[in-house]
């Protein structure tokens, strides 16, 4: 999953932190029209940045999405593997460039209209046929990242789309055809970017009216009030001003209904005080447990999940604005500077490993022949000394106010990384910024950033999800271009047969880590826990928890 990374800010989202104190009484003592046995309060890290996940590109926006809407397929529950969806099955032709897809019937939206294969249609030619800002890929993220481009590009720098064509072959039949065979497809319509919404709302509520500018973008009604799809919970209200978006139970969905009436995610930005709402009964769950945490909750009863490490956090290195780091010699002493080792053990969970490659090794295509770089600062002191960048100075930015499943406490990571960076000699800048917009800014646009951390949770089990979406086309985070590289993806992406593609995925890895455009950090198992009485939820390695199957033990 894409750590949120718009150029833009949402004004509406902008607002005060909401004082803890009482925030939650209302939902613990039944005042509200719920209880503790069908209302439960679960504390997120950030506000969602839209409500319509087409637009999104972050995991608490997806969060919400992920019980409002579904998608053609899914992850398996608890897995990264392809399930049916709201389709029941799905099978390509014989050139693997148009698939079939059986929908499930009887299924209807939100208000009421139904879900069909024109549905189906409609939702993708309004993706397809995007214009104006929402070609800009601050708006359809994702879109961009699987598809490339659209029926029209207004930037000349938009490839041709992967995407073709959409055709009704019956109501619950529908075909989907793309311009080439892609590894991407059918897994990547599991994302929360290609849910289904209703066309009747998309419509009513002008959900592709994208106004402002580049600078300024301003997203309509739909996107923040009026999400609309088929999933087990409904939209009921996002009050941004106590920082809560509250969902409740569809009492006409398709399939076994929710076991609660109200869900409501509460944003509770510090990591201390979502522990604390939760041992005061405040919450009853939360997500991004600090490693330290994981056992005194568990030994106090509290239900903590622990994800499988399905993740990474990495130091990206920019080479476009400061010359020195476009030399492999200095890329290199800036890996062996790193005390890697020593930061799984003291900052990460239990169960957290060093990286040796952008991807974990549960992913097909990892290769446990890449070339390694050992902590050794003689050795980066030696290289630096080579490239003539003794006296090497780097902007070093890291974010604050944020968690995330790879990266506990960011602060913390910066200090220990960056006093490894001063030992060899190399003087470094902090930069604090927080989290968004003003760090997702400062660090995938322009080239006033040498150093900085991001990382991503995977979309599903593919290589090309994780290394495909740091380096196959040049892109501002990391300032260089390696048309090689890039045409190695390609390859890939495009090798239909699923043996032959991953043996070009261990080769792209091991260029990537000979090439060296940003080290590697680490894997993490985040945890996810709730209260001592609420059962039902099965820890996802995608963050796809599903909230439907929460009860509390009577």
């Amino acid at each position: 999953m894409r750590a949120s990374r718009p150029k833009v800010a949402i004004a509406t989202a902008a607002v005060a932190a909401l004082a803890l104190s009482g925030c939650a009484t209302s939902e613990r003592d039944g005042d509200s029209g719920g209880s503790t046995k069908d209302t439960l309060v679960f504390g997120v890290a950030g506000d969602p940045k839209v409500l319509d996940p087409s637009l999104a590109s972050d995991g608490e926006s997806f969060r919400v999405a992920r019980q409002v809407f579904e998608t053609l397929v899914r992850p398996e529950e608890g897995g990264t593997k392809v399930s049916a969806g709201l389709a029941e099955s799905w099978t390509p032709d014989a050139a693997g460039t148009t698939w079939t897809f059986k929908l499930r019937t009887g299924v209807k939206f939100h208000d009421g209209t139904d879900f069909n294969a024109e549905a189906v249609c409609f939702n993708f030619n309004r993706w397809f046929n995007a214009k104006g800002l929402m070609q800009s890929p601050d708006v359809t993220a994702y879109w961009q990242d699987i598809m490339g481009g659209f029926a029209a590009n207004e930037d000349p720098e938009l490839g041709e789309s992967l995407f073709k064509s959409c055709t009704v072959k019956d109501p619950s039949t529908v075909d989907l055809a793309f311009n080439r065979v892609s590894s991407k497809i059918p897994a990547a319509l599991m994302l929360p970017a290609f849910s289904m919404h209703s066309p009747t709302a998309l419509q009513q509520h002008q959900a592709s009216e994208v106004t402002g500018t580049a600078d300024d973008i301003k997203y309509p009604a739909y996107a923040l009030e009026h999400p609309t799809g088929t999933g087990p919970f409904k939209f009921k209200a996002w009050d941004i001003a106590n920082k809560t978006v509250t969902l409740e139970r569809n009492e006409e969905y398709a399939g076994e209904k929710a076991k609660l009436k109200t869900l409501i995610f509460r944003t509770i930005s510090d990591e201390n005080a979502r522990k604390q709402a939760l041992r005061s009964g405040d919450i009853h769950g939360y997500d991004l447990v600090g490693p330290a945490d994981v056992g005194p909750l568990g030994t106090d009863g509290f239900n903590v999940l622990t994800r499988p490490a399905f993740n990474i956090l990495y130091l990206a290195i920019n080479q476009k604005g400061n010359p020195k780091l476009a030399d492999i010699k200095v890329r290199q002493a800036i890996m062996h500077s790193l005390n890697r080792q020593a930061l799984v053990d003291s900052k990460l969970p239990p169960g957290a490993k060093v990286a040796t490659q952008f991807i974990p090794d549960t992913v097909e295509g990892w290769n446990p022949s890449v070339t390694t770089y050992d902590y050794n600062p003689e050795k980066a002191k030696q290289l630096l000394a080579e490239a003539g960048a003794s006296n090497l100075t780097l902007k070093f930015h890291y974010p604050t106010e944020v968690t995330r499943p790879y990266m506990p406490n960011p602060k913390d990571l910066f200090e220990l990384l960056a006093a490894d960076l001063r030992a060899v000699g190399i003087t470094i800048e902090a930069i604090p910024l927080k989290w968004s917009p003003d760090y997702l800014n400062a660090t995938t646009s322009g080239s006033n950033h040498d150093l900085h951390f991001l990382g991503w949770t995977g979309d599903y089990g593919d290589a090309y999800n994780f290394i495909g979406t740091f380096f196959d086309r040049p892109k501002d985070e990391w300032g260089y271009t390696n048309q090689p590289l890039f045409d190695l993806f390609r390859q890939a992406d495009t090798t239909a047969d699923a043996a032959a593609r991953f043996e070009i995925y261990k080769q792209l890895n091991a260029e990537i880590m000979n090439f060296l455009p940003g080290v590697p950090v680490s894997h993490s198992p985040p945890a996810i826990v709730f209260g001592k009485d609420v059962t039902g939820v099965k820890a996802s390695p995608l963050t796809d928890e599903r909230f439907s199957t929460a009860e509390f033990k009577s």
